[in-house]
């Protein structure tokens, strides 16, 4: 039976959005963006129309940039043709009555030669090969090694702020409702954040405010475009991908969360437990308390969340909002399979990166199961059809 008092189906105001639940789709990687040009196509626009039932949908990361580019078939934000690709994601969503922010990003280091402007190198705070770090360059290049990226000058630091100052502008023309920060995971403004990958001497690095300074710069240029009621950063305090470390992220981190609190944007989506890799055992509650007491805003959790989790942990205040990915990707009607407390289909993790309609778009609801189900009952016995 449906709870009235469901934790997870509470109406809340975020920004100038009013979202009907508490279930929030995760910015996920799907490398399905038409070639040439990493355009959204009308694919893409099916896949988030089937999960617009979520509170809020983002999207996957999205480049500013050619330079930004990290991956094969990833979508880009920086072209009048990219731009027309994502108004038909987002008309299809706002039919569906949905709701949707458009993740901005820049990879920095994890990128190729291959995949760069003029095969360049990639860039970074500091010249480190991440070791370990892979990326995918073709549809049958497999996971090859990320090089060692060259380090940016302070002089490049307000090019950067303005391929995300674009990203934003072009957003707003795709017809998103706002947008969100990619500072997580690895890619560029996390490598400015945390230590291990950010080894200048500049006003870019050493303390923790030099170090949020790009992030920050970012991140007013995003707010100027969109307003700060409409802006939120994505974080990985404890994330290990990408051979990312801090050494003390309750430090760097609690700086950064009271820096963002004082610009007032929306939320700070916080990944506390990556499947690709996390420092801490657990979801790391010493660095969430240290984000919290510095940040007032919307505390949007992620990271491996179960409903029942999610359920506790928005009744105990440790978040206010909930993004789920894997299960996302195989439920598109994952908010009322939540609601139902009903079975959940099984991802295929073969196909999360890169493809067609298998292992995206396919994936049955709930009504599509029970259809299903009727017509075999209403089949005669012996029917080949």
């Amino acid at each position: 039976m449906n709870n009235p008092n469901d934790p997870l189906f509470q109406p809340y105001s975020l920004g100038d959005l009013a979202l009907p639940n508490r279930v929030l789709l995760s910015p996920l990687t799907r490398a399905r963006a038409t070639q040439p040009g990493d355009i959204p196509n009308e694919m893409n626009a099916r896949y988030y129309q089937q999960r617009a039932g979520a509170g809020l949908i983002f999207s996957e990361a999205t480049q500013v940039s050619p330079q930004g580019k990290g991956y094969a078939f990833t979508p880009g934000i920086h072209s009048p043709e990219q731009v027309v690709g994502w108004k038909k994601v987002t008309t299809a969503v706002h039919m569906a009555g949905g709701r949707m922010h458009a993740q901005l990003w820049h990879v920095g280091r994890i990128s190729h030669t291959a995949l760069q402007p003029d095969g360049n190198k990639p860039v970074a705070p500091s010249a480190i090969q991440p070791e370990g770090a892979k990326t995918f360059i073709s549809a049958d290049s497999g996971m090859v090694d990320v090089p060692e990226p060259k380090a940016l000058e302070a002089g490049e630091m307000s090019d950067i702020v303005e391929q995300f100052r674009q990203g934003a502008i072009n957003a707003k023309s795709a017809g998103f409702d706002g947008v969100e920060v990619h500072a997580a995971n690895g890619y560029l403004l996390d490598q400015f954040l945390k230590s291990g990958s950010n080894q200048r001497t500049d006003e870019f690095g050493g303390a923790v405010e030099n170090r949020m300074r790009l992030p920050l710069m970012v991140v007013e240029a995003v707010i100027d475009v969109w307003g700060k009621e409409n802006v939120g950063v994505r974080i990985s305090p404890t994330g290990s991908f990408n051979a990312m470390y801090d050494e003390d992220p309750v430090e760097t981190f609690s700086a950064f969360a009271c820096r963002l609190n004082d610009l007032g944007i929306a939320y700070l989506e916080v990944v506390e437990d990556s499947f690709q890799g996390n420092h801490a055992n657990g979801r790391p509650e010493e660095v969430i308390d240290a984000i919290q007491a510095g940040f007032k805003g919307t505390y949007i959790a992620n990271g491996a969340y179960t409903a029942e989790e999610a359920r506790k942990r928005i009744n105990a205040g440790r978040c206010d909002l909930v993004t789920f990915g894997r299960p996302f990707i195989a439920n598109p009607d994952l908010p009322e399979r939540f609601r139902q407390h009903a079975e959940l289909n099984k991802w295929d993790d073969s196909t999360f990166y890169g493809g067609d309609e298998r292992g995206y778009t396919d994936y049955p609801t709930l009504k599509e199961l029970e259809i299903s189900a009727s017509r075999k009952l209403l089949s005669p016995k012996g029917n080949k059809a």
